[in-house]
């Protein structure tokens, strides 16, 4: 059942943009603290769009802006074509959605969703269809009685994600909504919330840490660092052509190189460790150490001090190898190797923190 997005309110525009979010030029400080920096983004109808990056990096600041908890020191916020800066959270066409889901304990499942048709006036009669279409959305429908009390985190959630779809706004604001549930319950709703989101056709604009979680869900990624934006791009270009160290870095990890001048950056996965009988047609090949060795059940991790200097980190299959035996390659001489074309040359830039195994 598709939950149409209600673009009827007072000021919304006429005619078919194909913008929903767009921001010109927005700065945002907090004294001698620049949060945002001359931020420049345009989100389409109906996009997963998330915003990425480290605590403090602006992402969570550009939402506030987006809902009007925040007003800008500069630049202009639209929604929908329209210029929403300086009014109103209640006034503009976005609904957000907290990781403290901000429920009503007191208040039933039911009613905790219908409020805000309440607050809108809506009748009896269609807040109860609006209630009941969006708890069937979210897989709650015979759970209206409850209390929040009653329900686990993950239900929780859905009800936060209902109360805010039940009002069809033009977009829905994500505030890192599953930082609070473990690791399984937050995989399993990764793929709900992306379901929900083709359902009902509203553009979802998600704010989080969790590189996995913005791969997996996005159609679009920014990475934030420190106040702006260094990428903008599906998660195949942001992860596989990373922009920047940075990155780089930050997006998965990465081994970052410098040959003759050249700065370049290559995924773990695509640097092959070559023992004797391995053929090396077409790489590019370096020398090295085997410096740590960490398995991993399915792969293993290594890391490789290179001849020419750098190190590089790399992952490996167990098709038929044990534990044991890539433990004892601590200390061996090695060959690798990737494809040029893996090899993707970065800008100048700040570089993540060398992780270790």
């Amino acid at each position: 059942m598709a939950v149409e997005p209600d673009h009827t309110r007072v000021g919304a525009p006429s005619g078919a943009d194909a913008i929903d979010v767009r921001l010109i030029d927005i700065s945002k400080s907090y004294g001698d603290v620049v949060a945002i920096n001359r931020v420049d983004l345009a989100i389409e109808r109906g996009e997963f769009f998330t915003l990425l990056g480290p605590s403090g990096s602006g992402k969570t600041t550009t939402l506030r802006v987006i809902a009007g908890f925040e007003e800008p020191d500069r630049g202009r916020v639209q929604l929908g074509g329209r210029d929403v800066t300086g009014v109103p959270p209640y006034d503009r066409e976005v609904n957000t959605v907290f990781q403290d889901y901000a429920l009503f304990p007191h208040m039933t499942v039911a009613q905790n969703i219908e409020y805000g048709l309440r607050i809108r006036k809506l009748g009896k009669k269609e807040r109860a269809h609006r209630r009941d279409e969006a708890l069937e959305m979210v897989r709650l429908a015979g759970y209206g009685q409850r209390k929040p009390g009653e329900l686990s985190g993950g239900q929780r959630q859905r009800v936060a994600l209902a109360r805010a779809i039940v009002n069809r706004p033009r977009v829905l604001l994500l505030d890192e909504p599953l930082g609070a549930l473990d690791l399984k319950l937050r995989v399993q709703m990764q793929s709900e919330l992306k379901r929900i989101q083709d359902a009902v056709g509203i553009t979802f604009l998600y704010v989080t840490h969790d590189q996995d979680e913005a791969l997996t869900m996005s159609d679009r990624i920014a990475v934030f660092n420190e106040g702006r934006i260094e990428q903008i791009g599906t998660p195949e270009e942001v992860y596989e052509r990373p922009a920047t160290p940075f990155v780089s870095g930050f997006v998965g990890t990465s081994n970052v190189l410098e040959r003759d001048g050249r700065r370049f950056t290559i995924r773990p996965e695509k640097v092959r460790l070559l023992w004797a009988d391995e053929p090396r047609d077409g790489l590019v090949i370096e020398r090295g150490v085997i410096r740590t060795v960490a398995y991993a059940g399915p792969v293993t991790r290594y890391e490789v001090d290179l001849e020419a200097g750098g190190r590089l980190q790399a992952v490996r299959q167990n098709y038929e190898t044990s534990s044991a035996e890539v433990l004892e390659q601590r200390g061996h001489k090695v060959e690798v190797g990737w494809l040029p074309e893996q090899a993707v040359p970065v800008g100048e830039g700040p570089e993540m923190e060398e992780e270790s195994l």
